[in-house]
């Protein structure tokens, strides 16, 4: 029988809405046995936005692979059935603000005392110590916007966009549970467990070191120039009808293949060319892609290797053949779907967990 990567784990969850939920449904796909810890009328993302037969989406998406309990942490009693299974469990995270897990007689100080190899993980706004905005509510894009992270996100005149995504719950999520696997093998090496504090906005901070060596070295705030949609060899375009590529050709030979399939010999030196610059072929690119349909520029894609992608819709995008490919959808039977955070094809065949 196929066994997971984190069969014998035991996650008490006590999380609530998007980043914490994300980082345990990853840890259950993973194959840990996930408890989540809820208080008695639910996880607030249960009432929250789209509904789905009295469920609110975003709880269904996060949630689906966790056992739930419904308790009241206020209660001694209720404490006591927590700190119970605190006892067999391998991992505890939370989300409450700062203090709050003390006060339940739940913080990592007192759940070590039963149990002395427990990997705690605290996620909150600004960490447990902080005393930038203490005691302060957050959300998202908050934390997007005091690091820096929704200044790259612009129109053309240079005003931040409103994401639709909620990248620091996200990644905040995707950076919980590398920090906890990180921990579990640390466990395993010298048997002792670990507290983890981890702000939401310390992701957002790491993924901005590039950025800030570029800034320090040219004053210039937008990162890579080449990654950043400045060049015309990798930038996005519109099409005939409306839609858009993404055209990443950042390396010669893709750039080349695309110049000779479309005829365009004159512009095989000319891929490093800004689109603000003197002489620039940008214009002439721009005029290409609105020469085709969408439909047309993707089957270009498939047969010429110049590394040219749709930009699909997340309708699109879920009903696209790689995703099926790779085994991250599930198909329910009232025909919803359901993504998986872990391919079902990570491993080759003989090297998967058996």
């Amino acid at each position: 029988m196929m066994k997971n990567m984190l069969d014998s784990i035991q996650v008490i969850d006590f999380t609530n809405y998007l980043p914490g939920p994300y980082a345990t449904l990853r840890l259950g796909n993973m194959g840990a046995t996930i408890t989540k810890i809820e208080p008695p009328n639910g996880d607030p993302a249960l009432h929250l936005s789209t509904m789905h037969e009295g469920e609110g989406v975003i709880y269904s998406a996060t949630n689906w692979n966790k056992q739930s309990t419904h308790l009241n942490l206020k209660d001694k009693a209720d404490q006591d059935k927590v700190m119970k299974m605190i006892e067999q469990a391998d991992v505890v995270i939370e989300s409450y603000r700062p203090g709050v897990m003390e006060k339940f007689g739940l913080s990592y100080e007192q759940v070590k005392k039963v149990n002395r190899t427990i990997i705690y993980c605290s996620i909150s706004g600004y960490g447990q110590e902080t005393e930038h905005k203490k005691g302060l509510g957050s959300h998202d894009i908050n934390y997007m916007a005091e690091t820096g992270f929704l200044s790259l996100l612009t129109d053309k005149e240079g005003r931040p966009i409103h994401p639709k995504i909620q990248f620091a719950d996200y990644i905040g999520g995707m950076y919980a549970s590398e920090q906890i696997l990180a921990a579990l093998v640390n466990r395993g090496l010298t048997n002792k467990g670990c507290y983890i504090d981890l702000s939401l906005t310390d992701p957002l901070h790491a993924m901005l070191g590039a950025h800030d060596l570029i800034y320090r070295e040219t004053k210039r705030p937008d990162g890579v120039d080449e990654l950043n949609g400045q060049y015309v060899c990798y930038s996005i375009y519109e099409t005939k009808d409306g839609r858009f590529m993404a055209l990443g050709a950042l390396e010669k030979k893709f750039w080349n293949q695309l110049c000779i399939e479309v005829d365009q010999p004159n512009w095989l030196s000319k891929g490093q060319d800004r689109h603000d610059q003197e002489g620039s072929i940008s214009a002439d690119v721009i005029e290409l892609f609105k020469s085709r349909t969408f439909d047309e520029w993707c089957e270009f894609s498939l047969r010429v290797d110049c590394c040219l992608a749709p930009v699909y819709t997340t309708a699109e995008g879920i009903e696209a053949p790689l995703l099926k490919e790779r085994g991250l959808m599930d198909r329910l039977p009232d025909h919803r779907t359901r993504v998986r955070t872990t391919p079902i094809r990570t491993l080759k065949r003989e090297e998967r967990f058996i």
